[in-house]
């Protein structure tokens, strides 16, 4: 709680929404308002960690040409991982992935997934040469 200009207040931070009148009423409605955000914030939470025990022991293995020394003609991206997880009927928007920079090298790869800012599981990512 904060006390403002009444004109300040009057004239922008109520009609914004930014702001109520200091009553009973809108203190009851603030208390109500964090509940229910609690609430949701807790489902987003157990929702985040059921879908990272899915996540939990997946590796992905691509299949992929390249050169001599072990580098790649293309790159995996994590629009690549995310097709291949949706592919194993797990979906997981290729945003949530955290790649810094697509791989360009044969080998494994720990790649974190970001469900939620508590839950961040990895996969593991094996990219060997075809043939």
């Amino acid at each position: 709680m904060v006390t403002v200009k009444p004109g300040y207040g009057r004239n922008f931070l109520i009609p914004q929404g930014f702001a109520y009148e200091a009553t009973d009423a809108s203190r009851r409605r603030i208390e109500r308002d964090h509940a229910q955000v609690a609430a949701r914030e807790a489902q987003t939470l157990t929702a985040a960690r059921e879908r990272a025990a899915r996540l939990d022991g997946v590796s992905l293995t691509f299949n992929v040409r390249a050169g001599q020394e072990g580098r790649l003609f293309g790159s995996i991206t994590s629009g690549d991982i995310a097709d291949q997880l949706a592919a194993q009927g797990i979906e997981v928007d290729r945003r949530q992935i955290e790649l810094d920079e697509p791989i360009k090298a044969l080998g494994v790869f720990t790649v974190p997934v970001r469900l939620h800012t508590e839950v961040r599981p990895e996969l593991k990512v094996w990219v060997i040469q075809e043939g």
